[in-house]
């Protein structure tokens, strides 16, 4: 090589810009999924001292404001509503137990809400990995209310 002959550089692929492939949710929609299912954890810590029942705000809010334009993350989103929706009501009916019998109900309730508990944990991490990675993720045990 001599001194006077320009050096060259490889060329550079161009970049696409299409949409992903139909069927394949984007990383934006992949990561908002993802949101969906821990904003119900966020609502826990953040609703604790009122009861709890905030584990569901978070993805209804998700749901509602990116139902019509992101599909994957609204199917992500309504699939974690549903799923704590039936955890609170879950709660809901072991909290009642206890109070219509006078305490003694929590024998059997406080066991159950700790087992409930942990168990909707351990799905909602395992929900927003996989809504992360792109694939759609039913949670085991869960009403579905909203279609």
């Amino acid at each position: 090589m001599t001194e006077n002959e320009p050096v060259s550089t490889p060329p550079v692929p161009p970049q696409s810009t299409e949409p992903p492939a139909s069927g394949v949710p984007s990383a934006e929609e992949r990561q908002w999924a993802m949101f969906a299912h821990l904003s119900a954890l966020a609502g826990a810590v953040v609703s604790s001292a009122f009861g709890g029942w905030g584990t569901f705000i978070g993805p209804l809010i998700i749901w509602l404001i990116k139902k019509d334009t992101m599909p994957f993350a609204a199917s992500q989103a309504k699939e974690a509503l549903n799923f704590n929706i039936t955890v609170s009501a879950i709660f809901l009916m072991l909290l009642i137990l206890t109070i219509i019998t006078f305490g003694i109900g929590a024998l059997l309730a406080v066991p159950v809400m700790l087992v409930v508990g942990i168990a909707a944990l351990v799905f909602t991490i395992i929900a927003a990995v996989k809504a992360n990675e792109g694939i759609e993720y039913r949670y085991p045990v869960s009403v579905r209310i909203i279609k």
